[in-house]
């Protein structure tokens, strides 16, 4: 997608339904929540030390304080608290506003428990020293400001501990100070409580200029998704409809490196595949609702939000797929091809991680093809308007021989394309596995690819293989004439299995059972050990712009 491919998914889990819900007056931006929860995560584990740190001074160096017998329950109590909220916050799927108010609500029982140990033994009934809890109140306060009306009574409640201990206190029969002498004794932990209202008021207002901020025509922004060398994709909700949409902007700091014409090319791109997908109406291909400039003259353009993931994240949690669901969704791929070739379109970049598998209403393991940002007319364009274009952007494990050799693409080099990514939904892996780049674009020029049967554990019907091996021919002319052919030819039939609605919908109930569970995903290469590790990327051009780790930009000679 332009040096970068991010899907237009959901949030999982009830973030979804925090990121979509308008927000209130007050409501704070996802961007600023998610900070903030990090804040609270640290101020309880900090707590949780210093409960420990408390317990390990009472128990070895003052084991005869004046702090009460139940001063290390008090105090194993808190340690355990402080831990139980800093690990909610951390993994728990509730929202990140949720989060927040819990972690400033649960302030209350430390104050209770630091109150208990400061009016535990006899005190002076007329001068005191500062209590702790007014650090507790300003320490939440500061660092991790709720709504002001969550922390106004939290921080209120908190302050009214320490009278609390005293009137614990007068029932032991301890001598205390008088109701008003109490309360002028604690009116800085209420002072405190006041002020801490003033951080969460101004983070409050920042977050709503933020919001305000992010606003591109009906659309508000909510959340970034992911970003790459070209631009960003937003998670966004419409003001009026509260529809859930993804939004791709183009970045600004792109177009002010380079030449200004090197910055048109680049818009052109942008805007070029913006308008082809939007003339694009097969159920299959992803929809765009609006493009256009910000005021600011960011280009931009809104696509639906889907929900589920793609082809390359289900194949690698879930293994190489069943030769019958992988032709049934290898056909609305087709669908989604076909109508884009019969209006002289070309996609030049289909790849698992840019076919996404998602549910659809009541319909499952429904296909949306992503990215159409190198779409290309056959054989439209002269001489003088290739020159001026920007290098492109191609995956060299779906890269169709005439493209690396520099030939005006046609309908197929999709039909390649789409017999490296059905080998890969069989096998789990792509036709060559070359060191590098380099090596993977000559195996592709020189090398007969092998049938998916010879390296799939399960059984493939030869017929399938010989539709693989058809779509993977060398030479074009060879090759099945058009996608629909490719759909025709891949029946369930000649897997002699049954792959259908009712097989889809139990795979879902199954193995995703909530389909929102995975979500921001970027085509990167994942970094863990047990996955796939990420290439690196290769340059043959003087763009400044970074490529996706799975791409390669090339200029190919019929530029010139």
């Amino acid at each position: 997608m332009d040096g970068w491919d991010v899907c237009p998914s959901a949030p999982h889990g009830r973030e979804v339904m925090d990121v979509i819900r308008p927000p209130d007056g007050l409501a704070l931006h996802s961007d600023l929540l998610r900070e903030e929860s990090v804040r609270i995560q640290l101020i309880h584990w900090l707590g949780a030390l210093l409960w420990a740190t408390n317990l390990v001074m009472d128990t070895f160096w003052a084991p005869q304080g004046d702090r009460g017998p139940y001063r290390s329950v008090i105090e194993v109590a808190g340690v355990a608290l402080a831990a139980a909220t800093a690990c909610f916050v951390r993994l728990s799927r509730a929202g990140q506003g949720t989060k927040v108010e819990a972690g400033v609500a649960l302030m209350v029982p430390h104050a209770v428990g630091l109150a208990l140990l400061n009016s535990w033994a006899p005190q002076s009934t007329t001068v005191r020293p500062l209590s702790s809890i007014t650090v507790l109140i300003l320490f939440f306060g500061m660092l991790a400001p709720s709504r002001p009306a969550t922390m106004l009574v939290a921080a209120t409640v908190a302050a009214s501990m320490d009278p609390l201990g005293v009137w614990l206190a007068h029932l032991r029969g301890l001598p205390v100070p008088s109701p008003v002498n109490t309360l002028l004794l604690f009116y800085p932990n209420y002072v405190c409580a006041v002020l801490a209202v003033a951080p969460a008021r101004l983070v409050h207002r920042l977050g709503r200029q933020v919001l305000e901020a992010r606003a591109i025509g009906s659309y508000q922004l909510v959340e970034r998704l992911g970003t790459g060398g070209m631009g960003e994709v937003w998670l966004a909700r419409h003001r009026l409809l509260a529809r859930g949409a993804a939004i791709k902007l183009m970045r600004s700091d792109v177009l002010s490196h380079g030449s200004p014409d090197h910055a048109a090319a680049i818009l052109r791109r942008f805007e070029r595949e913006a308008r082809a997908t939007a003339s694009l109406t097969s159920p299959h291909t992803v929809r765009v609702f609006d493009f256009g400039l910000t005021d600011e003259g960011t280009f931009y353009y809104v696509m639906e939000l889907l929900d589920g993931c793609d082809l390359e994240s289900l194949v690698r949690r879930f293994g190489p797929l069943p030769p019958a669901r992988a032709l049934y969704l290898v056909r609305q791929i087709c669908r989604s091809l076909s109508e884009a070739h019969s209006i002289g379109l070309v996609h030049r970049d289909i790849k698992p991680a840019n076919v996404f598998v998602c549910r659809m209403g009541i319909e499952y393991d429904f296909v949306k093809v992503l990215d159409f940002g190198l779409v290309r007319r056959e054989y439209a364009a002269d001489a003088s308007s290739l020159s001026a274009e920007p290098p492109l952007v191609g995956t060299p494990a779906y890269m169709a021989p005439e493209t690396i050799l520099g030939q005006q693409p046609d309908c197929r080099v999709d039909i390649y394309a789409v017999g490296c990514l059905l080998r890969f939904l069989l096998t789990g892996e792509p036709v060559f596995n070359g060191r590098n780049h380099l090596q993977l674009l000559l195996q592709h020029l020189k090398e007969p690819p092998t049938p998916p049967s010879q390296s799939s554990e399960r059984p493939i019907p030869s017929a399938i293989d010989d539709l693989v091996l058809a779509c993977l021919q060398k030479d074009p002319a060879c090759r099945p004439t058009s996608v629909d052919e490719v759909a025709r030819r891949a029946t369930t039939e000649i897997s002699g299995e049954v792959w259908d609605e009712r097989a889809a919908r139990q795979w879902w109930e199954t193995h995703l059972p909530d389909s929102c569970g995975w979500s921001v995903r970027t085509s990167a290469p994942p970094s863990s050990d047990s996955e796939v590790k990420e290439r690196p990327s290769i340059w043959t051009s003087d763009s400044e712009v970074e490529p996706h780790p799975g791409s390669i930009w090339i200029i190919p000679p019929w530029r010139d």
